[in-house]
């Protein structure tokens, strides 16, 4: 059996620690524009909420509460 993944885009989401907005915002600011954009598309794969909070050097819960507001907005799949 051979396994078959897709690739994960990569993605810029630019984070200010001393902006007023809380980071959960920014990261989600960030990829809904990516999305509304088009620099990510549908069926594109993002990084592992692990692996962009450890990019990101952010707790991973300040990552999943940005994909949880995407996921309930429908610009993310689960």
């Amino acid at each position: 059996m051979g396994s078959h993944m897709a690739a994960v885009t990569a993605v810029t989401v630019p984070i200010t620690p001393d902006l007023a907005a809380p980071l959960y915002r920014q990261v989600y600011d960030g990829l809904r524009d990516a999305i509304l954009d088009g620099r990510l598309r549908a069926a594109e794969r993002l990084p592992s909420t692990r692996a962009l909070a450890s990019e990101l050097k952010i707790s991973r819960n300040t990552v999943l509460a940005a994909f949880d507001q995407l996921l309930s907005e429908g610009y993310l799949q689960g």
